[in-house]
């Protein structure tokens, strides 16, 4: 019997969340996806002590204030982190914009662009990058603008189906929805434990999943923020799953038989709706688990950019003494 992630690779595209260099090199996943969490914990490795060295030397030679100095280094630091796991993957490797952007669309532009930019100076092409943006209103707008322009975007932090149909309409590429995360605020919310069918974040992925599949939506649905095995397991047949290397070697090691769960042709009627931006914000109101997961991840997010950029100004302090 072959293991359960081998089967998983059969009906799934196999994505692993991750920075990890010697871990993607031995899963041998399809993509990365990374985050400032990520790359922060990434950097913290041996693997990357010449691209700080590098990133903080090339920081001295740059004018500008301190801060914008520290935020540059801190993006070319994120971009190394990505273009290593570039040489190791077959296909895409996700980069976020800055978190505490997610409410400026034009900003937020302006950030994705320079990501591409960044990467094609290391000779990476934009078909390798998918552009990670949290599933604001204003982060989907750009995404909106961005795929008009051949960039394809990865929509993060996202919890309701409201934030999946916006995406859909924007026709972005990807979207991921945060299936653990979703699982969290339920169990806190209800002191109950639930079994992976029952799972409030398994639910949620597989009423998004038909809803594209019964209306021929071009956007990739990616589970993402998996608690454990089990979760992964009901989401069996998505389009693309990304997995913490921890799962994927417990999926490797078990050779139990994998059901699929999903798949395009056991898709139910569902009726194609499209939201407005005030749409789009009632229902969010009303959804508070999706309201206060996407706060909380969007805060998260920025705390790990703002250490990044902390350490980033004592490196350069330290070189400039």
């Amino acid at each position: 019997m072959t293991s359960k992630l081998d089967q998983l690779r059969e009906i799934t595209t196999v994505v692993a969340d991750t920075g990890d260099i010697e871990a993607v090199a031995r899963l041998k996943p399809v993509d990365c996806t990374t985050n400032p969490s990520i790359v922060l914990k990434a950097l913290g490795t041996p693997m990357f002590a010449d691209a700080i060295k590098e990133a903080v030397a090339w920081g001295k030679t740059q004018g500008g204030n301190p801060e914008a100095v520290s935020s540059a280094v801190a993006d070319r630091l994120a971009i190394s982190v990505g273009a290593a796991l570039v040489k190791l993957v077959p296909g895409r490797v996700s980069t976020e914009v800055d978190a505490d952007l997610s409410f400026d669309t034009e900003a937020s532009l302006a950030k994705a662009r320079s990501i591409i930019a960044a990467y094609k100076d290391r000779g990476i092409e934009r078909d390798r990058i998918l552009i990670k943006l949290a599933s604001t209103w204003e982060g989907i707008r750009a995404a909106e603008v961005l795929q008009k322009e051949g960039i394809d975007c990865n929509l993060t932090l996202l919890f309701s189906k409201a934030q999946a149909i916006a995406c859909a309409d924007a026709k972005v590429f990807l979207i991921s929805p945060f299936v653990g995360r979703i699982l969290d605020w339920y169990k806190k919310s209800t002191g109950k434990d639930y079994t992976a069918e029952e799972d409030p974040g398994v639910v949620s992925v597989r009423d998004i999943y038909n809803y594209y599949k019964a209306n021929d939506i071009k956007t990739i649905v990616m589970g993402a923020s998996f608690r454990n095995a089990g979760e992964i397991e009901a989401l069996a047949g998505c389009d693309r799953l990304t997995i913490s290397p921890a799962l994927l070697d417990e999926l490797s090691k078990d050779e139990g038989k994998l059901e699929r769960k999903l798949s395009p042709e056991s898709r139910k009627p569902d009726a194609k709706v499209s939201v407005d931006e005030k749409t789009f914000r009632w229902m969010m109101n009303e959804d508070a688990m999706a309201t206060e997961k996407l706060a909380e991840g969007i805060r998260a997010f920025a705390k790990d950019l703002t250490t990044l950029r902390t350490m980033v100004q004592k490196e350069l302090q330290l070189a400039a003494a």
